[in-house]
């Protein structure tokens, strides 16, 4: 990794930060209940009541990721400095708002590619656990510098015969620089999933299995998660 002029390592930082609010992740991150996303551009604020199994299956997935994102820097907006103290207090919001959302499994196989079928079920569970947790104990302090208002979701129209869409974002950084980013959705048997994120036409997905599998390649599987269990930073694939 390389160390970037300070602007653009900001840049960087926050759209590694993205990731994990829908994560971004980050969906990825934050969607469990329902936030109505205005039709046309305006993002809403008021949360709605909390959603029953059923119409969580049924909601849109422009939806699903306005709600996530929402609700996690809603909670962190209203306790800012408890977050600030203690940023490992960010894990909790992740794994209840947005973790549900993402399909860290088929991610991971995305990820892995071939390694994927020439590892047992506790390796995939070790790696599973081990990447996404990294990800956040690293990011996890600049997360909590977002607000609300910095997120944009655009309504996406998926038709019904469809089990893929794609969902348009907008980050607007402290220095009001807009970031468009683009989750990548697929439909479950428990509603509708983010699997990737795109950044600047780069999948993360894509980045990562190149940068893990030449990891494997060099030093196998197993020190690939032990170093992920260290919380070794995933190389940042917009840094190589």
């Amino acid at each position: 990794m390389f160390a970037p002029p300070v602007t653009y390592a900001c840049n960087q930082e926050m759209r590694l930060t993205t990731l994990l609010v829908a994560n971004a992740w980050m969906t990825a991150g934050a969607l469990q209940a329902n936030l109505a996303c205005a039709q046309g551009t305006a993002v809403a604020t008021t949360l709605p009541p909390a959603t029953s199994a059923t119409s969580m299956t049924q909601q849109a997935p422009s939806d699903i990721i306005q709600s996530a994102a929402q609700r996690t820097l809603t909670e962190m907006q209203s306790n800012r400095n408890v977050y600030r103290k203690d940023p490992s207090k960010v894990r909790p919001l992740v794994d209840k708002y947005l973790l549900p959302h993402f399909d860290t499994e088929y991610a991971a196989r995305l990820v892995l590619g071939q390694y994927w079928r020439t590892t047992n079920q506790e390796q995939r569970k070790r790696f599973i656990d081990a990447f996404y947790h990294s990800l956040l104990t690293n990011y996890a302090s600049a997360l909590i510098e977002y607000t609300p208002d910095q997120l944009k979701v655009f309504p996406t129209p998926v038709d019904p015969s469809t089990d893929h869409a794609t969902v348009r974002t907008e980050v607007t950084g402290h220095n009001a620089d807009r970031i468009a980013m683009y989750y990548s959705m697929h439909m479950t048997p428990e509603g509708w999933k983010v699997y990737d994120v795109n950044v600047d036409g780069i999948s993360y997905v894509k980045s990562y299995r190149e940068d893990f599998g030449s990891q494997i390649q060099q030093q196998g599987f197993d020190s690939l998660i032990a170093h992920l269990e260290e919380r070794e930073k995933p190389t940042d694939p917009r840094r190589k």
